[in-house]
C-alpha cells in the first residue's frame, strides 16, 4: 500500500511518563504504517526541560507559529515533589501555560462521543463544549510568600514613569500570602472572536460566565469586551443562524449546565475553563475521551489530549506490569493535527485518513472493547477490559 504523503511538517512534541509511552505505540501501530510522517520533533520531557532551561518548550511554540500546526503529548507540571524526583534546579513552570502565552490562543475542549458511554447528567443529551481563554491571570500571577507585618500595594507606573495609581490591598498583621495577575483587552478581544467563530462554525450557542459582581474592573472588563464585539460584529449572523449569546454569572452557570440538555459552547476565563474542562469531561465519560485544541488569533492550531501523564500507570509500567490506559484523547490530537494538516495542504487523503481513524476508535468502544476508566460507564454492551496495547492493536484492526 502507498502511504500517504505530507507536504509541510507537524511540529511534534513529546511528553512525560504514560503517555510518553502511549505516544511512541501510537506513532509504530496507527501512523507511520499509513503515512509517511513527516515532523519536526521537539522533546518536552522534564529532563530535557531541564536540560536545555526550558528553551525547548519556547522553541516549540515558535514552530508552531512557523508551520501553523502542532500536536503535543501530556508534559508533567512540576511541583515541589517533582523537583526532587527529577533533582530539577528550579520548579519549571507548565509547558501549556509557555506555549499558550506564546500563542496568545483560545483552547477549545468537545467530548468524544461512543454510543455505548452514557453522560453521568442525564439531562446532557448534545455535547458541550469548553472555550477556555489560555492567557493570563492566575496561570501568570506574581506571587509572594509575605513573612510578617507590612503593607502591599498595588502600583501603576505609565510609559513616562508617572506613578498613576496607587491603593492598598492588604495591611498585614502577621505573615499571609499575596498574588498579582493580569490581562490584556488585546487578548480578550482575540478570546471573544476565537469564541464567537466557533459558535458560528458549529450552529451552537454560546454561553460567557465570569464573577463581574464582585470582580468589578477585572471580571467586568471581560464582559463589556465581549458585549460590545457582539454587539458590533456577531449579532446579525448569530440571529441567522438561529443561535444566541447569553452571559451570566459563573456559579449561575454551573448550576444552569446540570439542568440544560447540552448542544452550546461555554466560554469560561482560564482558571474557570480549566476546572470546568475537567469536569465536563469526566461527566460525558472520562478525561480519555476529551479532545483539545489551541487555536491563535492568527489560524495556528495545537492538539493535545486533556488529560495529563497518568504517572500512576507509568510506576506499573516501570515495574513491568500491563496497564489498561486509554489512549483514544492522544490519538484525537494526532488525528486533529493531521486532519487541520491536510485541510490547510490541500491534501484530502490525509484528512480522510484522520477521519477514519477517529472513526475507527469509536467502533472499537462501541463493540465493547475498552480500556479500564470506560468499563464502569458501559451500558448495552458487555465490556471486555483489554491493555493499552491490545487496545490500539484493535483500533489498527478497524482502520
Amino acid at each position: 500500500m502507498d502511504k500517504i504523503k505530507m507536504a509541510a511538517p507537524l511540529v511534534e512534541m513529546d511528553g512525560d511518563e504514560m503517555t510518553r509511552i502511549l505516544w511512541k505505540m501510537i506513532k509504530d501501530e496507527l501512523l507511520e504504517p499509513y503515512i509517511e510522517l513527516k515532523t519536526e520533533y521537539y522533546d518536552l520531557g522534564l529532563p530535557y526541560r531541564e536540560k536545555t532551561g526550558d528553551k525547548v518548550t519556547r522553541d516549540a511554540a515558535y514552530a508552531i507559529k512557523k508551520y501553523g500546526v502542532g500536536v503535543k503529548c501530556a508534559t508533567i507540571t512540576a511541583n515541589a515533589q517533582r523537583v526532587e524526583e527529577y533533582g530539577l534546579s528550579q520548579m519549571w513552570k507548565s509547558p501549556n501555560a509557555t506555549i499558550r502565552g506564546i500563542l496568545d490562543g483560545t483552547i477549545f475542549r468537545a467530548p468524544i462521543f461512543a454510543g455505548c458511554i452514557k453522560p453521568s447528567v442525564n439531562t446532557w443529551k448534545k455535547p458541550i463544549a469548553i472555550a477556555r481563554h489560555a492567557y493570563g491571570d492566575v496561570y501568570a500571577a506574581s506571587e509572594y510568600r509575605v513573612p510578617g507585618k507590612g503593607k502591599a500595594e498595588l502600583v501603576f507606573t505609565d510609559e513616562n514613569g508617572a506613578e498613576t495609581y496607587r491603593q492598598t490591598v492588604y495591611d498585614f498583621e502577621g505573615p499571609g500570602v499575596l498574588a498579582a495577575q493580569y490581562n490584556k483587552d488585546s487578548s480578550i478581544e482575540s478570546f471573544a472572536h476565537a469564541c464567537f467563530r466557533y459558535s458560528l462554525s458549529e450552529k451552537m450557542d454560546m454561553w460567557f460566565a465570569t464573577k463581574d459582581t464582585i470582580s468589578k474592573q477585572y471580571d467586568q472588563t471581560f464582559k463589556i469586551i465581549f458585549q460590545e464585539i457582539y454587539d458590533k460584529q456577531y449579532k446579525t449572523d448569530f440571529e441567522k443562524a438561529g443561535i444566541q449569546y447569553f452571559y451570566t454569572l459563573i456559579d449561575d452557570a454551573v448550576a444552569r449546565v446540570i439542568r440544560d440538555e447540552g448542544g452550546f459552547l461555554w466560554a469560561c476565563k482560564n482558571y474557570d475553563g480549566d476546572v470546568m474542562s475537567d469536569l465536563l469531561s469526566t461527566a460525558f465519560g472520562s478525561l480519555g475521551l476529551m479532545t483539545s485544541v489551541l487555536i491563535s488569533p492568527e489560524g495556528h492550531y495545537e492538539y493535545e489530549a486533556a488529560h495529563g501523564t497518568v504517572t500512576r500507570h507509568y510506576y506499573r509500567h516501570l515495574k513491568g506490569e500491563q496497564t489498561s490506559t486509554n489512549p483514544v484523547a492522544t490519538i484525537f490530537a494526532w488525528t486533529g493535527a493531521l486532519r487541520k494538516r491536510g485541510e490547510l495542504d490541500g491534501i484530502a487523503e490525509l484528512s480522510g485518513f484522520a477521519d477514519r481513524l477517529e472513526d475507527a476508535c469509536v467502533k472499537t468502544i462501541e463493540s465493547g472493547v475498552m480500556t479500564g476508566d470506560l468499563a464502569a460507564l458501559c451500558v448495552g454492551v458487555e465490556p471486555k477490559v483489554v491493555t493499552s496495547g491490545e487496545m490500539i492493536a484493535r483500533i489498527r484492526e478497524r482502520v
